[in-house]
């Protein structure tokens, strides 16, 4: 019986969606996986170099491409490697074994008398003049994956495991025209979009003349219900006019938000749809001692380096679509619906951006150039937000309350854990229900999608990562879907894994403390997972954790671990700091095991990378509201600084396992929580609410 295949080629099963042989010594590896400055593309040529035996210089990575690319869905939830890394692996494995079938019939001998060095085929040891290349005209490519076909076994690995250089990072060093915004199209015009402040607000007066004399230049005004784009060659006027558009647009039925809205309390008196999930609440029939503690984040914007761009033709009947966005497929799928096309006539290729992190703006960018290319057939049409546009109008990482009621043992540890959650939905990507800007300002806009969020089976969304990992007998979640926001929100980086994180393990802190225990060792005590206690005992070792370090001293250590939705890789943080007028991070150390690491080098990034930004959140970050979105740059909406990032020491342990554990998204639960409880350690008083602010500092000094 032949082994299942992984989900990702199971889905796209034909081998010539992930591989071709276009001439002599090139290979093509085809992957839905984009890079979205993440190292992906890199890591998957890794993976094919070792399972076809070629070197990595013949290999020319293809993406994000509906015309050709295999359908994976979304570059999302830390996936790529964990599921479409195995699948590509196959798929280079049952490429592999064809041609080592059809080189033992070419050459009359057994495929166990073959091997490949380098794209040439040999028999036992000896050159047969053979390879890949003079073999490639025989074999069908667009046959299916069996599944028979065996892939390596982790000691053959060659290439794996190694630190290579990234792909993507010599043109973008060099200054290459290699982003979407850097593209240039014979005859392509500009454009900006006057946005709909809201779904129903509907376009009261435009003054044309105005608008056209701040442009100083040649402009077009393209119309359709209350979409309004302006339209020109000369993008200098194009963006004036959008600027003066600003002003010179009057909308009705305007719905704007108050500062209220802003704050997770506000969550708790909107309506909900509730469930609950885990085991059965019966109370506390024995009485044991009870701790209960509620934690809280703010909105939070995605904060890209740069606006998002896109851009579209329609050309005799074909809509062709070129977007940095994370899903080349669903967004396919939510144009076809929302302009009425067949989605065989549409076309969309992934250019890379500069920042994602989530469901951003991209689509709406796509989504705009293609509206506006409909109207004006045969023109290519580039669309790029401005940076207010982005900051207000690009969906929002959601506002959460986060509340952990346990009861405690007589030896101080949990038996029972609920953790009660209230949040606005994270999945609101176009996939999940046509959810474009563009689209809702049509004369027919789509309805409402009704309220949703990622299921459980996906890692869930405000549930992620609010089962504790630990050894409690009896826990369960009670998740509360809001469904009234005063902002747009979706997908962020680890979605509600973050807050849920902080919430629990600065619970796992508080607990210890109440028993006076040592927080490394309070954790260790209630977990036998094995590769849990690697990481807590290894990074407890790498900063030398001092169970008898005073507190209330002005500076403190915090511990935290999770494993990202308790299936992917684990991380534990410690975390070393300074209060005095504000938060100062001085150090930072990661012990993390990822499973099979492809690309140290690459892994290594991302946890650092998941460090900093986490550190940026639960410093800095939160949207203000005030008559609208308040945070609209970076004075607005500040981020930390590079002189602000700390020492940053990570270590990988376990990499060599056979299976890989998704990484991008680990270390933001555990880096937030270890800064709650180092603010905590320095300063002999807790801060439950994110971000933790001067004010909120404050605050919490003058309580004690």
């Amino acid at each position: 019986m032949n082994a299942p295949l992984p989900g990702p080629l199971n889905d796209n099963p034909n081998l010539d969606r992930w591989l071709a042989f276009p001439s002599p010594g090139k290979v093509t590896v085809l992957t839905g996986r984009v890079e979205l400055g993440q190292g992906v593309l890199t890591a998957m040529a890794q993976i094919a170099a070792d399972e076809l035996d070629v070197a990595m210089e013949r290999i020319t990575m293809r993406s994000g491409d509906t015309e050709k690319a295999p359908n994976e869905g979304y570059t999302a939830g830390s996936l790529s490697i964990q599921f479409g890394g195995v699948a590509m692996r196959q798929a280079c494995a049952e490429v592999r074994a064809l041609f080592l079938d059809q080189a033992a019939k070419v050459l009359k001998c057994e495929a166990r008398e073959l091997s490949i060095r380098d794209g040439r085929i040999f028999r036992n040891g000896a050159s047969t003049g053979q390879d890949y290349w003079t073999l490639a005209g025989a074999i069908d490519l667009t046959v299916k994956a069996t599944g028979a076909a065996t892939r390596k076994s982790v000691s053959d690995l060659k290439t794996i495991g190694t630190n290579t250089a990234r792909l993507d990072l010599p043109a973008k060093i060099y200054g290459d025209a290699i982003f979407i915004h850097d593209m240039k199209v014979a005859g392509m015009v500009h454009a900006r979009v006057v946005r709909q402040p809201n779904r129903g607000a509907t376009i009261g007066s435009i003054d044309e003349s105005a608008i056209r004399r701040a442009a100083k230049g040649p402009i077009e005004f393209v119309r359709n219900g209350n979409f309004l784009a302006i339209v020109g060659k000369d993008e200098t006027a194009v963006e004036a006019a959008s600027v003066a558009a600003v002003s010179h647009v009057a909308w009705q039925n305007v719905e704007a938000p108050t500062r209220t809205q802003q704050e997770a309390n506000w969550l708790l008196q909107r309506p909900a749809v509730d469930r609950a999930f885990g085991a059965p609440d019966t109370g506390n029939p024995q009485g044991k001692q009870r701790f209960e503690a509620t934690y809280s984040r703010g909105y939070l914007a995605h904060a890209s380096v740069s606006p998002s761009c896109g851009l579209a033709l329609f050309q005799d009947g074909r809509l062709t679509v070129w977007t940095h966005c994370q899903g080349v497929y669903p967004l396919r799928a939510a144009l076809a619906k929302a302009l009425k096309l067949d989605a065989a006539s549409i076309v969309v290729h992934h250019v890379q951006g500069s920042g994602c992190y989530g469901h951003n703006g991209a689509d709406d960018a796509a989504a705009d150039a293609a509206i506006i290319a409909i109207q004006r057939p045969g023109e290519t049409i580039r669309v790029r937000w401005r940076r207010e546009e982005e900051f207000i109008y690009e969906p929002k990482t959601p506002a959460m309350i986060v509340k952990v009621r346990a009861l405690v043992d007589d030896n101080g540890k949990p038996v029972d854990w609920t953790q009660e959650i209230w949040s606005p939905t994270h999945n609101l990507r176009p996939g999940a229900g046509g959810n474009l800007l563009g689209a809702i300002a049509l004369p027919d806009p789509p309805p409402e999608p009704p309220p949703d969020d990622v299921p459980e089976a996906n890692g869930g969304g405000a549930t992620r990562n609010a089962e504790p990992l630990y050894d409690i007998p009896a826990k369960r979640i009670l998740h509360h879907l809001v469904t009234e926001t005063p902002v747009r929100t979706s997908a962020l980086r680890g979605l509600g894994a973050m807050p849920n994180v902080f919430a629990l393990e600065c619970c796992i802190d508080e607990l210890a403390e109440r028993v006076g225990e040592d927080p490394v060792q309070y954790r260790l005590s209630i977990t036998a997972d094995p590769r849990a206690r690697a990481v807590i005992e290894k990074v407890a070792a790498m900063a030398r954790w001092d169970a008898n370090a005073p507190a209330g001293s002005g500076r403190g250590r915090g511990i935290a671990f999770a494993r990202y939705k308790n299936r992917a890789a684990y991380a534990a943080v410690v975390v070393d700091l300074s209060v005095e007028e504000e938060i100062r991070l001085n150090h930072v150390w990661c012990a993390s095991d990822a499973g099979l690491v492809i690309n140290p080098d690459g892994v290594t990034n991302q946890l650092e990378g998941g460090i900093i930004q986490s550190a940026s959140w639960v410093l800095k970050e939160q949207v203000r509201l005030d008559n609208g979105v308040a945070s609209f740059d970076w004075e607005t909406y500040p981020v930390l600084k590079f002189s602000e990032v700390p020492e940053i020491d990570i270590e990988l342990i376990n990499t060599k396992s056979e299976v890989p554990l998704g990484v991008g998204e680990v270390t933001a639960g555990p880096t937030a929580a270890a800064i709650g409880n180092a603010v905590s350690h320095a300063l002999g008083a807790r801060i439950r609410d994110l971000p933790l602010t001067r004010d909120r500092i404050m605050a919490a000094l003058l309580k004690e």
